[in-house]
C-alpha cells in the first residue's frame, strides 16, 4: 500500500470540494447581486436569502481553504511497525474481525478513498473521537474493542 499515493487522494478530493465551492459562491454571489433578486415589493426577500446563502458559501469556502492549507503544509512521516500511533500515521485495526484502516490526517476528517486492492481508507482529522482514543497506541495494543493491527 503506497501511503503517498493516499495523500495524495486526499489532498485532490479537499481541492475538488474547494474549487465546487468556489464556483458555488460565485454563483451565489451574483444571484444575491443580480437584477431577478431585486425586490418587487416589501415582501420580496429573494436577494436578502440570496446575500445569505453567499454568506454561507463564503464561510465554507474559508473553512475549506484553512484545511487544504493545513493538509499542504503537513508532512507525513513514515512510521515503523513499532512506533507509536501519532498524526500522519496509516493505521489498520480490527474490530470483531473487521479491518479497518485510518489515516490521521490535520484536516479533511471523514474523506474515504480506496486504494487500487480495494481497501477503502477513512481520513481522521483532528477532533475525531475515534483519532484521539488511537494517539500513543502501538500495533498489538486494543481500544475499546478495536485492534491496532498496524502502523505505517
Amino acid at each position: 500500500m503506497n501511503k503517498s499515493d493516499i495523500v495524495s487522494d486526499f489532498r485532490n478530493q479537499l481541492s475538488a470540494q474547494y474549487q465546487r465551492i468556489l464556483s458555488g459562491l460565485k454563483e451565489a454571489t451574483e444571484a444575491a447581486t443580480g437584477d431577478d433578486t431585486k425586490a418587487e415589493s416589501k415582501y420580496d426577500t429573494r436577494g436578502l436569502e440570496a446575500s445569505y446563502l453567499a454568506a454561507g458559501q463564503a464561510e465554507q469556502a474559508d473553512e475549506l481553504a484553512e484545511a487544504l492549507t493545513l493538509f499542504e503544509a503537513f508532512e507525513f512521516p513514515d512510521f515503523d511497525f513499532e512506533d507509536p500511533v501519532a498524526p500522519g500515521a496509516l493505521v489498520e485495526t480490527d474490530r470483531s474481525g473487521e479491518s479497518s484502516w485510518f489515516l490521521l490526517t490535520p484536516s479533511g476528517g471523514g474523506l474515504t478513498c480506496e486504494t487500487k486492492d480495494g481497501i477503502v481508507i477513512t481520513a481522521l482529522g483532528p477532533s475525531a473521537p475515534l483519532r484521539e482514543k488511537m494517539l500513543g497506541s502501538v500495533a498489538g495494543e486494543s481500544i475499546d474493542g478495536i485492534s491496532v493491527l498496524e502502523v505505517m
